[in-house]
């Protein structure tokens, strides 16, 4: 993996869609986290309760399309580049340095149906000196996303045969394509359906 900016603290910078001073996202963070747990306890419970606990909304054709950290965690839903806002919001408010990844991967699993941008996590654990992605996307039937240090195990493997695209780059900023579509759209069916970018 490649980090956008060598500098860790800006993995840990406050943005508009990364909003952890949002009183919301301070109460869910004092629910979640206490001083005893180690920052790899901290991004297993955050992982686990974004991934469990906000629904994605294609999977509950849901009516909300969210897109900062605290409109995800209010309405309990989102895709997967709201949801990736909550993670790093919640994991950045801890200080423990968070930014985004992305896949470009077949929207209905056949190249007929197209394709579009996934996004995911990436998140430093300075005790283990390295980088490990997650992916809070939700899981369903085929879709098994888990918390692991010893190998990755995200909600999609990518098929490059089929012009599928892993991105090595772990960016500081959630990609402004993926936040201009969840920003101008109402609909989530319709967006999910047709308005999600194709490429970063």
């Amino acid at each position: 993996m490649i980090c956008e900016s060598d500098k860790l603290e800006d993995y840990l910078l406050e943005l508009e869609e990364v909003n952890y001073s949002d009183l919301l996202i301070r109460e869910k963070a004092e629910e979640l986290f206490n001083t005893s747990q180690t920052e790899v306890e901290k991004t297993k419970v955050a992982f686990e309760f974004v991934r469990d606990e906000i629904a994605h909304s294609w999977d509950i054709q849901g009516k909300h399309v969210t897109c900062t950290a605290s409109e995800v965690l209010e309405q309990k839903e989102g895709i997967c580049y709201a949801k990736s806002n909550l993670l790093a919001s919640l994991l950045r408010s801890q200080g423990i340095p968070t930014g985004f990844c992305y896949q470009r991967l077949m929207l209905f699993d056949t190249p007929e149906g197209g394709y579009c941008i996934h996004a995911l996590n990436a998140v430093y654990l300075s005790s283990l000196n390295r980088w490990i992605r997650v992916d809070a996307r939700g899981n369903k039937k085929g879709v098994e996303a888990e918390f692991s240090l010893d190998e990755e195990k995200l909600a999609f493997s990518v098929n490059e045969e089929l012009d599928e695209k892993d991105y090595p780059v772990i960016f500081v900023k959630p990609n402004i394509k993926t936040m201009t579509v969840l920003k101008q759209s109402t609909n989530v069916i319709d967006m999910y359906k047709n308005k999600l970018p194709e490429f970063l």
